[in-house]
């Protein structure tokens, strides 16, 4: 009996272990029949995912070699995926090699259903024929589709976005100088705010980046990705070591030549749809090489664009939500020099090893009085310092600037002489003291120069000149002589600036310059202008 009770139980456990392998073969079967229907499913899924997406998009379209569904995690896997434009399809616009979206299961426990994006390798290129063609397009951002052809790829809503290793490519005139971004990547959470409801902007993302090579940039902040009618986003800035060159195809232009220079920002910035604020806690520039070129051909432009300029800085002093304003601004070991191509002569003036400061800088300085500051050497001789306050005012502009130059050697001058006067010197040095006052837009002020040891006839260089040049700047010499304080040996004068900026059809800084530059030139030819009537201040 004993023995016929313990079969019992053996062909009990028997028929339990059976049972429980017929229900893990059965499970594995089933899971492979799953994985291999998710393969044969592949396919059409890819297609109508396409067809659907592109059904949405006006002026784009999509491709999408290859899709993958894994059935188990409830994941899918876009290969491939290229954006184009359909009036300029080559380059494509946005490439994605994998995008992956996902259940965000650490949601699911709370009741919530939403998904995870990630982006790997994604590169966007655009050039300047396609920026254009944008531009000037008919249909609106929000009309374009991109939100609906988004929502196509899976049904659950992104929370969290990842981007990893990307590169941003812009091509402006010259292809061999891209603007690139490269090594980006970018994690921001909490898009559909989820958690922190009662925050303002209840989403946070960073962004870290490669810029043109050997720069970096770094973004950390918080949004409102939901926002309307956009979202609102806040954040610090972090630029440093952004090489300059790799911008010349933007900003030079007939008017500004640039090479050299190293860029370094940093500040904090929110845009919202109530609110637009910029802190710009510190912008450096190091080893810029700047000349602003005058020339006839573009005379008008510059007069049309300095007007528009003021008029658009007025106009967003005035907009409501709108905060601007600038910690310090600063340019270090730079040349700063003016081209001056309309003359009979072209001549070029600059100051080099340049050290600019600019603190506390706000339009029409709403946030209080700036201050100015400027070192460097007049034609690469002569010690220069200037230094401005610039205050608030409720009529006009209301500023102080004050000029010393201290012994520029007169032979860097000669092309200026040669356009201005028609002359040149073999020795001789150049000093000089203004001041500038501006209130309620009216002007102030004088310029003095110094000058000392002029010789303008020199036999030697002046062989092969004709008898009446040699006679001309012989009579220059002369009038220099006369001209001379007997004791120190200078030749001293004082040129008084008056002057309005009431003037609705010129920019203010425009008169302001033009006023400075004749100055300057009757400063800089004492006597001159009335010799022979050759000069032309």
């Amino acid at each position: 009996m004993a023995e016929k009770n313990e079969e019992k139980p053996r062909a009990g456990k028997r028929s339990g272990s059976r049972a429980l392998r017929w229900c893990a073969a059965i499970a594995a079967a089933l899971a492979l029949a799953l994985y291999g229907a998710a393969f044969f499913l592949d396919e059409p899924l890819r297609g109508m995912m396409e067809k659907r997406m592109n059904r949405h998009l006006k002026g784009y379209s999509v491709k999408l070699p290859g899709l993958h569904l894994n059935p188990f995690s409830l994941s899918l896997t876009l290969k491939g995926l290229t954006v184009l434009q359909l009036a300029h399809p080559d380059p494509a616009v946005v490439r994605f090699p994998v995008l992956k979206a996902s259940v965000l299961w650490s949601e699911v426990l709370s009741g919530k259903l939403v998904a995870v994006f990630t982006l790997d390798r994604p590169s966007v290129n655009i050039n300047l024929q396609q920026l254009h063609s944008e531009a000037t397009s008919n249909v609106k951002l929000k009309e374009q589709g991109w939100q609906q052809a988004v929502e196509e790829i899976y049904p659950l809503k992104i929370n969290i976005l990842k981007v990893s290793d990307a590169s941003v490519t812009y091509v402006n005139r010259d292809p061999a100088k891209p603007l690139v971004l490269s090594h980006l990547n970018l994690q921001a959470s909490n898009i559909r705010n989820l958690h922190l409801p009662d925050q303002v902007y209840p989403s946070s993302f960073h962004m870290d980046t490669a810029i043109f090579g050997t720069g970096r940039g770094v973004i950390d902040g918080a949004a409102n990705f939901l926002g309307e009618p956009y979202p609102g986003l806040k954040g610090r800035v972090k630029l440093a070591n952004v090489p300059l060159d790799h911008l010349q195809p933007l900003l030079t232009g007939p008017n500004l030549s640039f090479h050299g220079g190293v860029l370094g920002v940093s500040g904090e910035a929110e845009y919202a749809p109530k609110l637009k604020t910029a802190h710009l806690e510190r912008l450096d520039i190091q080893g810029m090489n700047l000349d602003y070129i005058h020339s006839k051909r573009t005379a008008a432009l510059e007069r049309e664009r300095a007007a528009a300029v003021e008029q658009a800085a007025r106009k967003l002093s005035k907009q409501p939500g709108l905060s601007l304003r600038a910690d310090r601004i600063s340019l270090t070991r730079c040349t700063i020099g003016y081209v001056d191509d309309a003359a009979v002569k072209p001549y070029r003036v600059f100051l080099s090893d340049a050290d600019f400061v600019l603190s506390n800088y706000s339009p029409w300085f709403s946030q209080g009085p700036a201050q100015a500051s400027l070192r460097g050497k007049f034609m690469n001789s002569g010690n220069t310092t200037a230094s401005a306050t610039f205050r608030p005012a409720k009529v006009g502009r209301d500023f102080d600037l004050h000029v010393e130059i201290e012994e520029t050697r007169m032979r860097a001058l000669n092309p200026l002489l040669r356009s201005y006067g028609n002359f040149d010197v073999s020795a001789g040095v150049f000093s000089l003291a203004g001041e500038l006052h501006v209130k309620n837009d009216n002007l102030s002020g004088y310029l003095k120069p110094f000058f000392k040891d002029i010789q303008v006839y020199d036999r030697r260089k002046d062989q092969g000149r004709s008898i009446s040049h040699k006679m001309y700047e012989l009579l220059v010499g002369g009038v220099a002589k006369v001209l001379k304080n007997r004791p120190s040996q200078e030749v001293a004068t004082r040129v008084a600036i008056k002057g309005s900026l009431k003037n609705p059809q010129t920019s203010s800084w425009q008169i302001v310059a033009g006023l400075l530059k004749n100055a300057f030139f009757k400063a800089l030819l004492p006597g001159f202008e009335n010799v022979s009537g050759h000069a032309k201040p």
